[in-house]
């Protein structure tokens, strides 16, 4: 099937749609939040089982390795050329959006897999949980450095520590992993008991939670008015950028092609819930529409629309 023929991508298409004519369809923000979860537990489940399966090996250890290297490398060289044309806080901002992760677009990839008989690894839930927390751990050692550096004195100062502790019990976080445990200690059994929760329901439930994303793009797409031209290019040009880099890395250690493509999404996906939420607290001093407008109005649909299909095609295209 064309991914964009598929109905979950033509439900947050759709949403995009209602959103841009200011139409008055929402989703209650529980139910979201429900969805979200759902989402998250049912990646962690089935990661677990397929894990449960193929046990730790060194291909895995390989593909957890890059992920961990390109969430750190990500931000570091983000950071570096954004602070060339914009304040050195709100460059560290961007670059942590962008060095971590969508997992919306993740699992909605993993659909498209699945849709297309592709394999892939298990493990790449774990991937996609480890590749969330280092660009906001970045983000946080940069704009403590800055702030020092401007005022000459540690006054502004934000502990690392509470941070790591918010990231790494982040619920959301704590759910995708938790389930994946259990999916892993269950095995097939539990996969069995699970089936008509985490599998069968699984696409029409995505396809809802993507309405709503729709929804909530077409209304961030604002935040970028009055921002500087280049916030909107890199918003763009970086993720493509950012996918290349981890194809590169994947052909380097001979990935299966599945879990290149998921590598690829990741690296070109930016964060909308969990990097926000700590940065808001964290960096006050940066608007939230900035990299808010860039992720989930930009980068976010560029994603789900194109670069899925592009970024497989490639893929496909080196591995023919």
């Amino acid at each position: 099937m064309n991914i964009l023929l598929d109905p979950t991508i033509l439900f947050f298409i759709f949403g995009i749609f209602a959103g841009s004519v200011k139409s008055n369809l929402e989703i209650p923000q529980p139910i979201s939040r429900f969805l979200s979860l759902y989402l998250l537990m049912a990646l962690g489940l089935k990661g677990g089982f397929a894990l449960n399966k193929s046990g730790f090996t060194p291909e895995i250890a390989i593909s957890l390795g890059l992920a961990i290297s390109l969430a750190i490398g990500i931000p570091l060289l983000g950071y570096h050329l954004l602070k060339l044309k914009l304040d050195k806080l709100d460059a560290a901002a961007i670059a942590a959006t962008y060095g971590s992760i969508s997992a919306v677009t993740f699992i909605t990839t993993t659909q498209v897999l699945d849709q297309a008989g592709i394999s892939y690894g298990g493990h790449m839930a774990a991937a996609m949980a480890l590749m969330e927390s280092p660009a906001i751990i970045i983000a946080i050692i940069l704009a403590n450095r800055i702030r020092q550096d401007q005022s000459g004195n540690d006054r502004g100062h934000v502990s690392l520590g509470k941070i790591l502790h918010e990231s790494f019990t982040d619920g959301g976080q704590l759910l995708l992993l938790g389930s994946l445990v259990i999916g892993l200690i269950s095995g097939d059994a539990g996969q069995r008991v699970m089936a008509p929760f985490s599998i069968d329901l699984f696409k029409g439930l995505l396809a809802f939670f993507l309405l709503d994303m729709g929804l909530v793009a077409a209304k961030s797409i604002g935040g970028l008015k009055g921002k500087p031209s280049i916030s909107l290019a890199y918003a763009f040009i970086a993720p493509p950028i950012h996918a290349m880099i981890a194809l590169g890395a994947s052909h380097l250690f001979h990935l299966p092609l599945g879990d290149t493509i998921l590598l690829m999404i990741l690296a070109a996906s930016a964060s909308y819930i969990a990097v926000p939420a700590v940065l808001r607290h964290a960096m006050p001093e940066v608007n939230p529409a900035l990299y808010m407008g860039m992720s989930l109005g930009v980068t976010f649909p560029l994603n789900i629309i194109l670069g899925i299909p592009i970024y497989s095609s490639i893929v496909n295209y080196f591995a023919s």
